[in-house]
């Protein structure tokens, strides 16, 4: 499944994206998309079909589900 999570700080996202390269689980770091908002501008977009709740960081703003053209919210930090 693909996902993307937003972060709160651009040193979170980068954190994140070390986290799951320790997991084998590979990821890109990116500016978020448009139709998502996010306060740093930067997002991880990744590949897995490992349970997402073993992989909420506390950085974590939001997580998307994409579904083709759409994206659904899984998760969202509050």
């Amino acid at each position: 499944m693909e996902y993307i999570a937003t972060f709160f700080t651009h040193f979170g996202a980068i954190k994140y994206s070390r986290f799951l390269a320790s997991k084998d689980i590979p990821s890109e770091t990116m500016p978020v998309p448009r139709k998502l908002s996010s306060s740093c501008g930067i997002c991880v977009k990744f590949n897995t079909n490992e349970s997402i709740n073993t992989l909420i960081s506390e950085d974590i703003e939001r997580i998307f589900l994409l579904e083709g053209s759409e994206t659904k919210v899984i998760y969202v930090n509050e």
